[in-house]
C-alpha cells in the first residue's frame, strides 16, 4: 500500500513538473529588440512625438506599465500592438511585423518585456532607441 503511495505521488509531481515546463516561454530579448525598435520606436518617432527609448524608465517603471497594460495615457491596450491583427495591418509598410506576423501575441508581447527590462536605466544593458 504504500509503494503505491509514493509511486502516485512520484507519478503527479513529474505531471505537475512537465506541465509547469510546456507552459514556460523563455521570452527572448533580442527578437523584442528587434520588434521595439521597428515598429514601437517608429510609430512613436513618427506619430507619438517622439521615440520612448527603454532606459527612460526603470525595472519597475517598465513592469508596473506593461502590467498596467494601459498605453496612450490610458487610451487603449499595450497589447493591442502585438496583437497579429495590428502586424497584419502595417506589415506592407513594417519589415519586422512581417517577419513577425506568425509569432503568438503573448511571446511577442513577453519578448518586448524582457528587451524593455534590459534595457531599462537600471537594467543590464541600458538601451537607447538609435
Amino acid at each position: 500500500m504504500e509503494k503505491s503511495h509514493i509511486f502516485a505521488t512520484v507519478i503527479t509531481t513529474g505531471l505537475l513538473c512537465v506541465s509547469t515546463l510546456a507552459s514556460a516561454y523563455d521570452a527572448d530579448w533580442k527578437r523584442g529588440r528587434v520588434y521595439y525598435r521597428s515598429v514601437c520606436t517608429a510609430c512613436h518617432a513618427a506619430q507619438a512625438g517622439g521615440s520612448i527609448a527603454p532606459s527612460t524608465m526603470s525595472k519597475s517603471q517598465w513592469g508596473t506599465y506593461l502590467q498596467a497594460d494601459k498605453h496612450a495615457k490610458g487610451k487603449d491596450s499595450m497589447k493591442q500592438y502585438v496583437s497579429k491583427a495590428y502586424r497584419a495591418s502595417i506589415k506592407s509598410q513594417n519589415k519586422a511585423a512581417e517577419k513577425f506576423a506568425d509569432v503568438p501575441e503573448d511571446e511577442l508581447f513577453e519578448d518586448i518585456k524582457a528587451f524593455v527590462i534590459k534595457g531599462a536605466k537600471d537594467g543590464d544593458s541600458p538601451a537607447s532607441c538609435s
